[in-house]
């Protein structure tokens, strides 16, 4: 201020002075003067850019030059020389004594040239929080002096606030900005508005909010009112409601509520004396209540739904006023909703079998208050009780083997469920059994019965069935037309050939078809012996009424084959014909006549006489014999009149002397050299055929005989005549003799010439008298040395265990385990090898009994394994070229539990007691074994597997630890504190050193392996470190990633490289096989130059539920596990899924391998007994526990067959070479064998071929593919049932790339080409030769197209090439265009005759083998399926397909095994490769293939 208001400024001061000495409580703690330092108020300021900032002036003490400059002690910020919003901040202290304050203050802007020196702005911070917009602000003009401001501030307690008073510049406007005496006042402001408490707001998600600011004073139009959010946002203005002349109020919309939120909002009101400010009041927006979880389904009906609406668990705010239910049909539109007032909620009136969605809606307080519904429920009605069965059901079509059904249409309203089947049930007496059967109808009003037998009276009914119930038809009983009868069996027919004549009888055929009126056989002559033979004539008919089946055919030729055709017939016509050829006997030759006349000459020595040539009867005349018999004294002559004997035994000049024989050859002519008369000098010192005719003796008597010999066919038949008598006696007439073939000999009397002639049958004699001692004396040594070597072995044994079995004759095997064993090693420790059926075991396992436990073992073998003197297959199912099996078969089948008699067997330990040791078990006893424990009565294999310990045995504190239970996949089978794997600690960790694995120990060898879990996500990394750390060099794995839908294991090997921490791992090679893939990875470890190489063994075909059906396939992994893994390498990692069911039976099987190789014994019960004390419940369930006892059977009986390439030639002319003695081979033992450990399939295997409406889709019902192996048809054909009789198979590389079949039938050619395209066949290879007579038929076009059933064939190409027709087809599905065509290469083999076992060449055998791979491999990269198939899909197509599998074990492997492969495929069909010259043949194609490379 100037000198002229010195007096005013010292006045207003002293008043200051006075009031703020006398207020006693009208002022409040807050407000300044200046007069002092402002910090002694509480005030403070902040520093402002470039010095921009409040200072305290104080003019009366330090007068200023400026004039601009107020005089008097306040804060002032000068404006000069500043750039524009340059900001200074002045604080009043935080205030909160009272709910309602006033401030007001004095405030100046000045300047030289009039211009506003800037912006001073006033804050109100509530809590600490946001500084916000400001409530007040002075800058558009110039003040005259001092200007008094208001802040009437509302905050309430107990909230706090501070006023912040803010100097903001502008450039070019220089000035001052000044304020002084600012005071907290206790009542209220004299201008500026004071508002009332603002009330919270509360409302629903996209409604609108509403606040009503109401303030005390008096409002003029001037004043402006709006709402300040929190973070300092303004609303627009607001517009205002005068209540009365002392309050008015404002109502504004907060307009953002979409989302759940809170946020806080104040008043604000500028006025001509201030501005009002009111507290802060929280919007908050609530989310309507939505249900978390849908409603629980408590109870289910036909027409209604009971629910629970689980309202507990929401999305949202409360509180919940109304629960409510909305529910709808999903296929329908309308919606009903209904309000629910109890914790459950019953829907009804309903419909049947209808899917219904069910939502639950909530509602909170307020407008909009309702949320969403719900996560819906859908589910569905159960279905009622059908109303009716089917109405009006008719029989419209009858013929012999099928009915046509008709009935009433019907809908939902009779169904009552939109799941229901109508199927027909009917049944009809059969050959005196009785037929009942069920079929399923997809029609709407009428189906046919197919596959019924004519003539029998069938009685049906319809059934509706749904879910809840069924309804019947009435029955109806019809009986199906007479049809042409079936064959008459070929067993029956029997025939008697004789020369002249055959005898003929048969069986009626098995299926009559109706009432037999007539046989008719016809028969012609085919062939003959004899070429001079005229056949014309020899063929005739013959018609025989119902009862007589047998007929005698005469007039017919010796010597000839004769083709007979059979066939019946009924009302409806003649049956199929059944063929055979008889062959007549042959006939002696028929002598020439000769009249009583004297020899043409006669000396003392010589004799002439004249030879005419005989007529041949049936095979041509082989050689003509002149015999001289002496005539001797000392016997009776005999009578003119009877039968001279001819000589059938060849016997020359020289035996007869030494045999004493009263005749001799003389002279052996061929046929050729006697086609016309001529004569004969007997005595002529010459020889003929080998016989020496000397000279007569004269002092004798002989008798002169001409004798005529035809052979065939294993026949010998003999005429002679007498020709002369020399001597005293005179020359009588010749007669005529026929000697019957029985006791003729064969052999060929011109051996030896006369000279050295000698009789064999005395050397042959002695020669064998010799080598009969010899090997008697060779026995006696040989069993004396054995018996004691047995004694001295038994006591051995004996003394090592006193609770061991006796140890009876065991057999060892090779212990090299580079060397292949040949299966055919003499047992050291065996008097004998044969096993019950004579056959001889060759595996390196194999067992004999001895002595009196012979017959025990055989009566055990009775028990366990079916004996048939049949082929091997379960039934005879052969190609009609193929020659039935010789040899007695054995074949396994396992008896369910309790499903045996009981067997009476003795051990000499007695029975087990449950806890005790069980003694180990020769090899040689093993059979016997399994075979009580599976069928005896009171201990089993039930009982023995409860004996083991179950559960926890041991601590198990580390992996309990909360650390490391997320290292563990299953609670409950975890590692064993004293046998856990135990990984190098990582830094930092303290617990990094547990992985859920144990050290198992293997035979002899301590921590031979690690039984682990399948690696989790969290665990891979450890998994590596183990295996790292373990210098292992295999993994075995014996899980799949996903089984049954669920994760066993993750994978935890890369596709190239992947890091797994600092493990690095590479792979470098995947080879895939059928049953197993073998996967080669590098190892690196990081700071390591060391580069390792790993092998993971990884079986796949372990199925998701029980065990392997046999464990061919584990034994062969096994096998190659051993052979792979180094001897210097670390334990042998095996995980499945937890690391203990499948497991524990790898490491079982292989330790007891072991055992059996060194021992001769096994001791399973004590090996799993020892794994589980290492690991929890190793082998997991009895199931795996008699698995592991098959398997190891299994083992012993076919041992390691494989060859390695290197050694094959050598080991195969080895073994199949011929034992003199025996008359047998190694190869033919292991064939024998092969037959013995063949599975039998039983009836129940093969249910679906044995269907009804599947009979006539089988060529045999003898020959069925089992149920597991089908391959079920896709594509749809109309009525026809999805069975085809085929049979899927393993090839060595591939599961299922073989689809092994019958040729297709006239009605099954449709079912063969649906096949083809549902499996994605690429190939087919025919076997066989097309033949009418067994309906065998070309099932392709020859050109253009065709369609068998709903599949079209295209004929693309054709070439031959040696003995292959090679052809190209295109196939569709004419009823799915849109899946698009497929190349198909038919391979049709013709170089395998149906006359024999085996193709004529091995080399164009491996050449379709190698083309089809070629073909394969082009087309379909190797991975697409073939089909095989001969007449009956048996033993040529399994020949073939052990081909193609050995083929590829060659190359993939090194290695030739002809016995597993064959196992293998008749695990799964038993007639696969069925005779002994189909198994030897591929042993030959496989030196073959190794020749060609």
């Amino acid at each position: 201020m100037d000198k002229r208001s010195n007096s005013g400024v010292w006045l207003a001061a002293f008043f200051y002075f006075v009031l703020w000495g006398h207020t006693d409580g009208q002022f409040f703690p807050g407000g300044c003067t200046f007069e002092e330092s402002y910090s002694s108020c509480g005030y403070s300021v902040s520093l402002g850019t470039n010095g921009f900032t409040w200072e305290q002036v104080n003019s009366w003490e330090k007068p200023t030059m400026d004039p601009a400059l107020p005089t008097g002690s306040f804060m002032v910020v000068n404006a000069s020389g500043r750039a524009s919003g340059q900001k200074a901040h002045l604080y009043m202290p935080t205030l909160k004594e009272n709910d309602t304050h006033c401030i007001d203050f004095l405030y100046s802007l000045s300047s030289r040239d009039g211009a506003s020196p800037g912006t001073l702005n006033v804050y109100v911070k509530v809590n600490g929080g946001a500084q916000g917009n400001p409530v007040w602000n002075a800058s558009d003009t110039v003040t005259e002096g001092w200007v008094k401001a208001e802040l009437a501030i509302s905050t309430f307690w107990p909230n706090s606030y501070q006023v912040i008073f803010e100097a903001v510049s502008v450039q070019g406007h220089p000035g001052f900005i000044a304020i002084d005496d600012i005071r907290v006042l206790a009542h209220p402001c004299r201008k500026a508005p004071h508002f009332l408490r603002l009330q919270n707001v509360e409302v629903n998600v996209g409604q609108n909010a509403t606040f009503q600011c109401t303030a005390g004073g008096k409002w003029s139009q001037h004043d402006k009112l709006w709402l300040q959010q929190w973070n300092g946002k303004d609303t627009a203005l607001m517009v205002t409601r005068v209540v009365n002349h002392r309050r008015f109020s404002a109502t504004v919309s907060v307009g953002d509520t979409s989302q759940r939120s809170t946020s806080r909002y104040r008043c604000v009101i500028r006025s001509d004396g201030g501005s009002g400010v009111s507290n802060y009041a929280d919007l908050i927006v609530k989310a309507p209540p939505t249900p978390i979880a849908p409603p629980e389904l408590l109870s289910v009906g036909a027409t209604y739904l009971w629910i629970k609406p689980n309202a507990n668990s929401i999305i949202g705010d409360g509180p919940i006023i109304l629960k409510e239910v909305e529910y709808r049909t999903t296929s329908g539109n309308w919606v009903e909703t209904h309000v629910v007032d109890s914790p459950t909620y019953k829907l009804w009136h309903l419909d049947p079998d209808v899917e219904y969605e069910i939502k639950v809606l909530l509602s909170r307080p307020g407008e909009g208050g309702t949320g969403p519904p719900g996560p819906p429920l859908v589910t569905r009605t159960k279905c009622a009780d059908p109303v009716h069965g089917p109405q009006n059901v008719n029989v419209v079509d009858v013929r012999a083997r099928q009915l046509t059904v008709q009935w009433e249409t019907f809908g939902y309203a009779v169904t009552r469920c939109h799941s229901y089947n109508l199927t027909v049930q009917y049944q009809y007496v059969f050959n005196q059994q009785e037929f009942v059967a069920e079929e399923l109808i997809q029609t709407s009003s009428h189906y046919t019965l197919r596959g019924l037998r004519p003539f029998v009276t069938v009685r049906l009914r319809l059934v509706l069935a749904n879910p809840e119930g069924s309804k019947e038809s009435e029955e109806i009983v019809k009986q199906t037309e007479e049809d042409v009868p079936g064959s008459v069996p070929m067993e029956s027919l029997q025939n008697t050939p004789y020369e002249e004549k055959i005898f003929m009888q048969w069986k009626a055929p098995n299926e009559t078809n109706g009432i037999i009126k007539l046989y008719e056989i016809t028969y012609k002559a085919l062939s003959s012996l004899d070429p001079s033979a005229d056949l014309t004539t020899q063929r005739g008919q013959v018609f025989k009424q119902r009862n007589e089946t047998h007929h005698l055919f005469v007039g017919l030729y010796p010597g000839t084959t004769y083709f007979f055709t059979l066939k019946a017939s009924t009302n409806k016509g003649f049956g199929p014909p059944v063929t055979t050829r008889i062959t007549t006997k042959i006939a002696a030759p028929m002598m020439p006549e000769y009249e009583s006349e004297s020899p043409l000459n006669e000396t003392e020595t010589t004799i002439t006489i004249l030879l005419k040539p005989a007529q041949s009867r049936g095979a041509p005349i082989s050689s003509y014999q002149l015999v001289v018999k002496e005539v001797r004294k000392s016997k009776t002559r005999r009578a003119a009149s009877e039968a001279p004997e001819c000589f059938s035994v060849p016997v020359s000049f020289r035996n007869a002397s030494i045999l004493d024989s009263p005749y001799y050859i003389a002279a052996e002519l061929p046929p050729s050299s006697l086609t016309v008369v001529q004569p004969f000098t007997v005595g002529d010192n010459k020889s003929y055929g080998g016989f020496w005719n000397p000279p007569l003796s004269p002092a004798k008597s002989y008798s002169i005989y001409y004798q005529a010999m035809s052979r065939a066919n294993g026949e010998t038949k003999i005429n002679c005549v007498r020709l002369a008598n020399k001597g005293r006696g005179q020359i009588t007439t010749p007669y005529i003799l026929v000697i019957p073939s029985e006791g003729a000999s064969t052999q060929d009397s011109d051996a030896m010439e006369p000279e050295k002639q000698v009789d064999s049958t005395v050397k042959m004699a002695g020669v064998i008298a010799g080598i009969l001692m010899f090997i008697i004396i060779l026995l006696g040594v040989v069993l004396t040395f054995k018996r004691r070597k047995l004694a001295k072995k038994q006591k051995e044994t004996a003394s090592s265990s006193t609770q061991q079995r006796e140890m009876g004759p065991v057999t060892t095997a090779d212990k090299s385990t580079t060397k292949v064993s040949t299966l055919h090693k003499d047992d050291p420790f065996s008097t004998s090898n044969q096993d019950l059926n004579g056959f001889t075991s060759p595996s390196p396992c194999s067992f004999s009994v001895q002595g009196s436990k012979m017959l025990q073992s055989k009566s055990l073998l009775n028990s366990y394994y079916s004996v048939s003197k049949e082929p091997v297959p379960a039934t005879t199912s052969i190609d009609s070229s193929q020659p039935s099996l010789s040899q007695p078969s054995l074949t396994l089948q396992s008896f369910p539990y309790g499903g045996c008699e009981s067997v009476e067997i003795s051990y000499q330990s007695g029975q087990f007691q449950a806890g005790q040791f069980q003694p180990a078990i020769r090899v040689a006893d093993l059979l016997q074994h399994i075979t009580q424990m599976k069928c005896g009565q009171g201990y089993g294999f039930k009982e023995e597997y409860e004996a083991l310990a179950e559960g926890q045995t041991a601590p198990w504190e580390t992996a309990k630890k909360d650390e490391n239970r997320n290292k563990n996949r299953y609670g409950n089978i975890i590692a064993y504190d004293h046998t856990r794997v135990r990984l190098q600690l990582l830094d930092g960790d303290p617990h990094s050193d547990y992985i859920n694995a144990n050290y198992i120990d293997g035979y002899h060898r301590p921590r031979h392996y690690i039984a682990t879990q399948g690696p989790m996500q969290e665990t891979v990394r450890d998994f590596w470190r183990m295996v790292w750390q373990e210098n292992s060099a295999s993994i075995v794995m014996v899980t799949n990633l996903v089984e049954v839908g669920r994760v066993k294991c993750v994978r935890y090997w890369p596709d190239e490289t992947e890091v797994y921490g600092d493990i690095k791992v590479t792979l470098i090679e995947t080879e895939p096989l059928a049953e197993y893939v073998i996967r080669t990875f590098t190892v690196q470890k990081k700071g390591h130059h060391e580069i390792r190489e790993l092998r993971q063994f990884h079986f796949t075909s372990w199925p998701d539920h029980g065990v392997p059906c046999y464990a061919t396939g584990l034994l062969g992994f096994i096998r190659q596990v051993k052979f792979l893994n180094p001897p210097d390498a670390g334990p042998i990692v095996v995980h499945c899924s937890a690391g203990a069911g499948r497991t524990g039976c790898f490491i079982a099987v292989d330790i007891m391998l072991d055992m059996a190789e060194n021992e001769g014994v096994v001791d399973i019960f004590n090996c799993i007994r020892e794994l589980r004390s290492q690991r929890v419940n190793m082998v997991q369930t009895e199931e795996q526990y008699v698995f592991v006892h098959d398997a190891i059977l299994e083992a012993c009986l076919c041992g390691n067959t494989a060859i390695p390439v290197c050694e094959f030639r050598a080991i195969y002319y080895n073994i199949s070479r011929l034992d003199p003695q025996t008359n047998s081979s190694q190869i033919k033992d292991e064939f024998q064998t092969l037959n013995i450990v063949t599975p039998r399939v039983r009836p129940e295997d093969c249910s679906v071929g044995l269907l009804p409406r599947n009979h006539d889709k089988n060529r045999s019902m003898d020959v069925l593919p089992a149920d597991r192996c089908l391959p079920f048809l896709i594509s749809v054909d109309g009525e026809s049932s999805n069975y085809i009789n085929a049979a899927l198979m393993d090839s060595h590389k591939q599961p299922a790339a073989f689809i092994v079949t019958q040729h297709p039938l006239p009605n099954t050619m449709g079912d063969f080409w649906r096949l083809v395209f549902d499996y994605n066949c690429s190939s087919i290879v025919m076997l066989n030769e097309m033949d009418a007579a067994q309906l065998c038929m070309q099932y392709w076009p020859e050109k253009n197209s065709c369609c068998y059933g709903p599949i079209q064939v295209e004929f693309i190409s054709a070439d031959i090439d040696e003995d292959i027709i090679n052809r190209i087809f295109r196939i569709c599905n004419m009823a799915r265009p849109q899946d698009g065509y497929r190349l198909v290469q038919h391979f049709q083999f013709i170089g395998w005759p149906a006359y024999r076992d085996t193709p004529l060449s091995k080399r164009s055998i491996l050449q379709l083998v190698r083309r089809l791979a070629k073909w394969q491999e082009q087309y379909d990269g190797g991975d697409g399926r073939t089909v095989v198939h001969c007449l009956t899909g048996g033993g040529r197509s399994g020949t073939f397909c052990a081909i193609c599998s050995i083929n590829e074990m060659i190359q993939q492997q090194n290695i030739v095994d002809v016995f597993h492969t064959v196992k293998t495929l008749r695990n799964n069909k038993t007639n696969m490769v069925e005779t002994m010259e189909q198994y030897k043949f591929c042993y030959e194609v496989a030196l073959e293939a190794l020749n060609s490379f």
